[in-house]
């Protein structure tokens, strides 16, 4: 990967409140960002354009990352309840190409976990470990996970996680896909009074069938399920 980053000094992080929560986000999505996100500063992508050109980048993927960053970047939010919390904060580097096009890292992990979080050519937003694993189809996405599950955990009166061939038992029979989460590897799913959601992303990227794991927040309300979002998110 090339990164500048990793060339420099850490830089101080100073904290911000959010005044512009990105737009096409749920009105539970914008909420969850607006009250519990915080911006860090982060070091101009426009900054190291002529550092990645004189490296052979394209100035189109510098652009991607450039507009990347202007959405999302020095966002930080509360941990994902899987992937160790997932980045530690939004914020594109590390430019590389493989046959399928060019991929940028969309945030450093909070922890020592063997793989990176990154963006596909395509825009999907997944972790790269021993195999690609797409988690969701945007960042968006990824955003709309983190808001939900932190609302489910408020909501629900129980709270119920299984681990590898355990999942299997759980009967989705009757249960709708939550379309604003966007999920590939990872989806959520709406019953009568109880939302599923299925983590499989390290059980893909790593051959590893025990890391495949559900959560259900059962005892949930009109309320509880949808958090004000419609059926078309």
């Amino acid at each position: 990967m090339l990164s500048p980053r990793l060339l420099g000094s850490v830089p101080r992080v100073n904290l911000h409140l959010i005044n512009d929560v990105p737009d096409g986000l749920t009105r539970r999505a914008r909420s969850f960002v607006s009250a519990h996100g915080v911006k860090v500063d982060v070091r101009p992508v426009e900054g190291n354009r002529q550092w990645w050109l004189e490296r052979d980048i394209p100035a189109a993927v510098i652009d991607r990352m450039a507009a990347y960053q202007e959405r999302w970047g020095g966002l930080l939010l509360p941990p994902a309840p899987q992937y160790d919390g997932g980045p530690k904060y939004l914020d594109p580097d590390s430019p590389e190409a493989d046959s399928a096009g060019w991929w940028f890292e969309a945030g450093m992990q909070r922890t020592a976990v063997p793989y990176s979080f990154m963006i596909s050519p395509s825009g999907e937003f997944g972790i790269q470990g021993d195999e690609w694993v797409p988690l969701h189809a945007t960042i968006e996405g990824w955003v709309e996970s983190l808001a939900l599950a932190h609302h489910a955990s408020m909501w629900a009166r129980q709270v119920t996680k299984l681990v590898g061939d355990d999942r299997d038992g759980i009967d989705l029979n009757g249960y709708a896909p939550v379309r604003e989460v966007m999920g590939l590897a990872d989806t959520w799913w709406r019953g009568r009074d109880s939302l599923v959601a299925l983590y499989s992303g390290e059980a893909m990227s790593f051959n590893f069938p025990r890391g495949r794991i559900a959560v259900t927040y059962s005892g949930l309300d009109e309320w509880g399920l949808r958090g004000g979002v419609d059926d078309d998110g």
